[in-house]
């Protein structure tokens, strides 16, 4: 039984990328994990994902390049307003302008750099680097 999807897709993303491998399959697939993926592949940490369907849940066919260092959930999902950005950047990435926090926000799943821009806050998902 799972309890945390999106925890278990980064943490075989992670495994996958230590191992040397080249793709992993992340399954059950799900919208959150998806929008995610996207926002992981705007920036550059993996190559291309696809989306399966086996009548259930799915699954998603992740082709890595080998640029992911550390990734994991952010558990409890912290509000964040735009000006406690810089502060939280700090507490989860190793260092300024070097990787990237996911958060949710009210348009949609985007980076931190992103939401900075939108001069928007949001919930906390995920940090990559």
């Amino acid at each position: 039984m799972q309890n945390d999807p999106l925890s278990d897709a980064l943490s075989v993303m992670k495994n996958a990328e230590r191992a040397g491998k080249n793709e992993c399959v992340v399954r059950p697939a799900s919208k959150l994990i998806g929008r995610v993926l996207k926002v992981i592949q705007e920036n550059g940490y993996i190559k291309e994902f696809e989306y399966s369907e086996d009548g259930r849940a799915g699954w998603f066919n992740i082709h890595l390049n080998g640029n992911i260092n550390d990734c994991g959930v952010i558990k409890p999902r912290f509000a964040v307003s735009r000006a406690d950005m810089e502060g939280i950047e700090s507490r989860y990435l190793p260092a300024q302008d070097f990787g990237v926090l996911i958060l949710t926000t009210t348009k949609g799943v985007v980076s931190n750099v992103k939401a900075k821009e939108m001069h928007t806050g949001g919930r906390l998902l995920a940090f990559v680097y």
